[in-house]
């Protein structure tokens, strides 16, 4: 059977670029690019102290010790969603992240807005 013209599958396009998945993957590979400025070895990437961060915005939790209380519960989700390794306490993510100029994130956000930019495209 063929799919009629008004079908509002035909109307769909996938935008791989723009999904979910591809777009927090994308965040973690600008995140990986900041140079850590910790020495030596740390237990908890800077990578992932980052990632923390943005999973607590984007869940919206009202505050790093609600993330804190909460994450152990979702410890399997916030490395499936967010792809964190190890999740990092208020107390861990203040110390890494207070250390680095906010300036270093933006592109990250440069490139989520590029993708949304060139996603706006494919709507006309």
């Amino acid at each position: 059977m063929k799919p009629s013209k008004d079908a509002p599958s035909s109307k769909i396009r996938l935008r791989k670029h723009l999904n979910a998945d591809a777009l927090v993957r994308a965040v973690r590979r600008e995140f990986e690019k900041i140079p850590d400025p910790r020495k030596g070895r740390p237990q908890i990437s800077f990578a992932d102290a980052a990632m923390s961060a943005f999973a607590m915005f984007s869940l919206k939790d009202p505050s790093l010790p609600a993330f804190e209380k909460r994450w152990s519960a979702r410890d399997h989700n916030l490395h499936a969603l967010y792809h964190i390794e190890k999740v990092s306490s208020d107390s861990t993510m203040r110390e890494i992240l207070d250390e680095v100029s906010p300036y270093v994130f933006r592109p990250a956000f440069r490139e989520i807005f590029s993708r949304l930019q060139r996603g706006r495209r494919w709507l006309r």
